[in-house]
């Protein structure tokens, strides 16, 4: 079985030397509940089964990807002085070869480029990061203008699934008044988040106009998708990204 047809190559205008590519739960050797290209080793998954699988992956890369220890947080890592699995929540290149990549199952995977092509970066966006200021700390370890890059918005959990608290809703609204349109009301006094719209508006402040992807929810797709929030015990996505 072919891994890259059922992978995503990501839709956007970035320069023909930035290269990223991210998978879907298919063509692995992990057993259920984890079916079967689980690529994460802190899942409970057999280990055998997670390096079986990175080494599927290994042909579509050009060098072993800097896997990161995610925690929620806005820590950026340089993927090409990376030591062995730092804890951070992004990873940012602009070497050669380097390849950027960060897991996801619900939370929203950021591709970030310049127009040139001369760094690339990868961001775990869940809600708490998100809120955080992860978007933000990526864009400014990449050290060129906002306004010269460009995003790309890879599979997450989709507005009509993601149900979250009051707490959530006013922790986005007080740092940016214009969250709220993100926020549908749902029962029970709980709200429906957009984390695709909540992304969109922390790039667009900060000049970033240029964002694509978006749109495939994790949740409502079980046959392409791994979702925590769904499943509880599932495995996880890569999405990559590194200069050719």
């Amino acid at each position: 079985m072919n891994l890259l047809e059922h992978c995503i190559i990501p839709d956007w205008p970035a320069p023909a030397h930035v290269r990223s590519l991210q998978t879907t739960r298919n063509s692995g050797s992990s057993q259920p509940p984890y079916t079967s290209f689980n690529l994460g080793s802190h899942v409970g998954d057999n280990p055998l089964a997670v390096s079986r699988n990175r080494m599927l992956l290994a042909p579509l890369v050009p060098s072993e990807p800097v896997w990161l220890n995610q925690v929620h947080g806005i820590t950026v890592s340089d993927a090409g002085r990376a030591g062995c699995l730092p804890q951070a929540d992004a990873s940012v290149s602009s070497h050669r070869g380097a390849v950027c990549v960060v897991m996801t199952a619900d939370c929203l995977p950021v591709l970030l480029c310049d127009e040139s092509g001369s760094v690339v970066a990868a961001a775990h966006a869940g809600w708490r990061g998100l809120c955080d200021g992860v978007i933000e700390s990526t864009v400014q370890a990449m050290k060129v203008p906002a306004p010269t890059q460009m995003a790309w918005l890879g599979p997450a959990i989709g507005p009509g699934k993601f149900e979250v608290g009051e707490e959530v809703r006013s922790a986005f609204v007080a740092q940016q008044p214009q969250a709220a349109a993100a926020f549908v009301a749902g029962a029970d006094g709980k709200w429906l988040a957009d984390l695709y719209q909540l992304a969109r508006l922390r790039l667009n402040a900060l000049g970033i106009t240029r964002v694509y992807g978006g749109g495939l929810c994790t949740y409502s797709d079980p046959a392409r998708f791994y979702s925590y929030r769904r499943d509880g015990v599932t495995g996880r996505m890569g999405t990559f990204i590194w200069l050719s």
